[in-house]
């Protein structure tokens, strides 16, 4: 690829073009890009890259929204049971994140015994916390009945077996919530796409396997039947998917009343709303136009069967964590490669890379960047670019395509904004790179929410060093 063949078509838009795309406070100030108030080449100078830089009151906002809409959706001046919306931590978790969601009246809902232990240990109420997952180990099980959350999602039969034998050693009864697989397939990959049969979350309405694990729970001594779960997919826009699934979940509580004569007091009807990553994506879905989707199914198919609505809950994760977040990265080499058809590709490598973005390698997720240091406006050309890591992997490849500067050189500061959702959730330390930080802006003050691995936490774990 020249440097101007079909150039410019894939140039980051600015904060002023999409502010889906970036935290709410990004701007630019004579041509540095700046977030919560403070300029990102500060960021680099007294932080280091690689580094998140975490927009404070951006997340606080998107938490807001999500509360206030829920609350509204399902009032129950409306005729409602009340809503509201459980935070999704494996989205990203930090005790300041668990407290601020908190605040701003949202639950969390947990998938592991680290995310539930930094939810209690963050003061988070708890009667606010839901516990996920597909093979759930005693200690979750145990933990979470001996702080008394709120509810507990049983995902296979062993669960319910399991649950009711912990419960009954505590002598505690314990809350619990079927999660049922709807058969929907939705969202932007097969992998996050999770209520279609053949993947591991769930029990399949089409096979019998909720209505059994329902019946058996609702026989045990040591369980309580708080109601109905679905989550079926990531990535979601628009909301026909999401109200398809709150009209099964309904027509399936119509037929546990009816056969077994048992309420549904609560469904919880998940996360998945998308974000945009690039230019090229839509604006997303609203949380106020999510929220009236599922009222108004919810609404209808009670007034069908004569059921009693139920209290409804959703976890929005990756649509409050996703925009709130960019990464700061340093351009280290920048070469051109000839290709065999007599094009050139410039790569542009960063000082990170796919230990703190795994998700373009593992589900061909397509990002955007743009010159942190200075405005890219002001260049005079562009240049067809492929963004890669500094690891040790061909495939460490965090763009694929984007147009930037034809001047980009080693010691420009590159800004990858919606990374908020599953960046440092899932980064690693592949090639012993050491994980980024976690910096919190706002009102022109940064402090760090996680402080950033060094070498010497890694070698700490290693017993052959002591």
């Amino acid at each position: 690829m020249s440097e101007t063949e079909n150039v410019a078509t894939l140039t980051c838009p600015t904060p002023d073009e999409r502010p889906d795309l970036w935290p709410w406070s990004a701007s630019r100030e004579d041509g540095v890009l700046r977030v919560g108030g403070v300029d990102l080449t500060s960021v680099a100078a007294d932080f280091g890259t690689p580094t998140f830089v975490l927009d404070v009151e951006a997340m606080r906002g998107r938490a807001r929204v999500w509360a206030s809409a829920m609350a509204e959706e399902f009032w129950d001046g409306y005729g409602m049971s009340g809503g509201d919306a459980f935070y999704a931590g494996k989205a990203f978790l930090s005790a300041d994140v668990a407290r601020l969601v908190a605040a701003e009246g949202l639950g969390i809902d947990t998938a592991s015994l680290g995310e539930l232990s930094l939810a209690l240990r963050a003061g988070v109420d708890p009667n606010r916390i839901g516990l996920h997952g597909n093979n759930k180990s005693d200690a979750e099980i145990r933990l979470a009945l001996e702080a008394g959350i709120h509810r507990i999602f049983i995902d296979s039969m062993d669960e319910v077996h399991q649950i009711e034998r912990i419960a009954a050693d505590l002598g505690v009864v314990a809350p619990v919530m079927v999660r049922l697989k709807s058969g929907i397939h939705a969202g932007g990959n097969e992998y996050i796409a999770t209520a279609h049969e053949d993947q591991k979350f769930g029990l399949s309405l089409a096979t019998g396997q909720a209505y059994e694990a329902v019946a058996a729970i609702k026989d045990a001594a040591h369980l309580d039947f708080r109601g109905l779960h679905s989550h079926i997919g990531s990535q979601i826009f628009g909301t026909e998917a999401f109200a398809e699934a709150a009209r099964i979940v309904i027509d399936f509580a119509a037929l546990l009343k009816a056969e077994l004569g048992l309420d549904v007091p609560a469904i919880d009807l998940g996360g998945g709303v998308g974000i945009a990553y690039t230019g090229q994506d839509p604006v997303p879905t609203s949380p106020v136009e999510v929220a009236r989707a599922l009222a108004t199914v919810v609404r209808e198919r009670c007034a069908h069967h004569g059921l009693p609505i139920p209290h409804v809950s959703v976890e929005p994760g990756r649509s409050i964590a996703g925009p709130s977040m960019v990464m700061l990265y340093r351009v280290g080499v920048v070469k051109d490669i000839s290709l065999e058809d007599g094009g050139v590709r410039r790569y542009v490598a960063i000082d990170g890379g796919m230990s703190d973005n795994i998700r373009p390698v593992l589900y061909d997720a397509a990002y955007t960047a743009t010159l942190a240091n200075r405005d890219p406006a002001q260049a005079s050309s562009l240049a067809r670019c492929r963004i890669v890591g500094k690891h040790c992997e061909s495939g460490d490849i965090i763009i694929r395509d984007i147009d930037l500067p034809a001047d980009i050189t080693g010691g420009d500061l590159l800004a990858v904004p919606a990374v908020g959702a599953y960046g440092y959730s899932m980064a690693s330390n592949y090639n012993m790179l050491t994980k980024p930080g976690v910096l919190a802006v706002e009102d022109g003050v940064a402090r760090w929410f996680i402080r950033p691995q060094t070498v010497d936490h890694l070698l700490a774990l290693d017993a052959g060093l002591e």
